[in-house]
């Protein structure tokens, strides 16, 4: 059947040596992927929103509420259990279905708060690429640590000493970097990062640094292209009969504990005591409701989620289908919940309520 058939497609017909086209979009083409995050948050810290101490501490503390809090709900259920190594699962946001949800509601959320939901999905990215980098990174490899070290001297060289202004030979020299990472064992997409990293990102008069380029340039590639085929290859999922739901209530009770209440909560929560302690300013154009709209966007963790979850239980097909079936749902209820206080927001100020009290109770 079709099943069968997509199996086949994605895991059977081998590519190049071990390489399906499973592995293929997961470890080569996802690399480009996080090549173009890197380059979004090198960015945001020279130029953009994280770029000084004052910009950056609201979504940093934020981004670092958002992450703790679903850690500890998951490790709440799933400590000392098979399911413990899937904490990474929910910490994550996805920026581009994130900021897509917010897009379509644009005229009903404050729209200062686009960059804040983009300043946080990009600190939650970096968290997340250091939990990939760190906790599901297995066996290391000495040759390919010290040939990754060696490349990115090189392109280190390529931008500081000679100054290259062309994307071309950074791409190409990157493409060494990738082999040398995949082969080291640390996750192949930490490649993309660490090629970003390396970029040039200045520029001379009006022309854009390769930085830029390079994010242009693979971003409608990575949106129509790789994600799609991302979220094609890795959403396949199989309604078993056989499997014992109950056996994964808490799997299912973490990952979804963790989007649904940690994420929004988490946000919410180091803002406010941030905010509370004078370590942070809230920015003065924006209200603890609207805040909270878009913290629960952040409970959309799809690709990042995912592509964790493939890691996490490589192997365990079950544990895998049942995962990508909680943080499908968790995307849908946190974009359901941000329309719903969207539409709840006129009923739900003080004085409102006080004018509405039976028996004249408001009067």
């Amino acid at each position: 059947g079709l099943r069968e058939e997509y199996h086949y497609v994605f895991n059977d017909i081998k590519i190049f040596g071990e390489f399906n086209l499973h592995l293929l979009i997961n470890d080569f083409l996802m690399a480009i992927f996080f090549l173009v995050v890197g380059c979004e948050i090198k960015y945001e810290i020279l130029h953009g929103h994280l770029s000084s101490v004052k910009k950056a501490a609201f979504p940093v503390i934020a981004a670092c509420g958002g992450v703790a809090l679903p850690a500890i709900i998951f490790l709440m259920s799933n400590y000392n259990t098979r399911f413990s190594n899937g904490i990474g699962i929910p910490i994550s946001t996805d920026i581009a279905f994130a900021v897509g949800v917010f897009m379509v509601l644009k005229n009903k959320l404050d729209p200062s708060l686009k960059v804040f939901l983009l300043s946080l999905a990009v600190v939650d990215d970096l968290i997340s690429i250091l939990v990939i980098g760190i906790a599901y990174s297995s066996d290391i490899n000495l040759v390919g640590i010290i040939g990754a070290i060696g490349v990115m001297c090189i392109l280190i060289y390529m931008n500081k000493i000679l100054k290259v202004k062309k994307a071309m030979p950074c791409m190409v020299v990157g493409i060494a970097l990738w082999f040398f990472v995949y082969i080291s064992k640390i996750h192949s997409t930490i490649s993309g990062v660490l090629l970003a990293m390396c970029l040039p990102a200045n520029s001379d008069n009006s022309d854009k640094s390769v930085l830029e380029n390079v994010n242009d340039n693979l971003s409608p590639l990575c949106n129509y292209l790789i994600l799609p085929l991302f979220a094609f290859s890795n959403t396949g999922i199989n309604l078993s009969a056989n499997v014992n739901y109950s056996e994964l209530k808490t799997l299912i009770k973490g990952i979804m504990g963790g989007l649904i209440i940690g994420k929004p909560l988490g946000i919410m929560l180091f803002s406010y005591i941030g905010v509370k302690l004078h370590l942070i300013e809230k920015p003065k154009d924006t209200t603890w409701s609207s805040l909270l709209q878009v913290a629960i966007l952040a409970g959309i963790g799809f690709t990042m989620s995912i592509f964790v979850t493939e890691i996490a239980f490589s192997g365990n097909q079950d544990i895998i289908d049942a995962s990508k079936i909680c943080i499908l749902v968790s995307g849908v209820l946190s974009s359901t919940l941000t329309c719903t206080t969207i539409f709840l927001k006129p009923y739900l100020n003080r004085r409102y309520i006080i004018s509405h009290l039976p028996f004249g109770l408001g009067k």
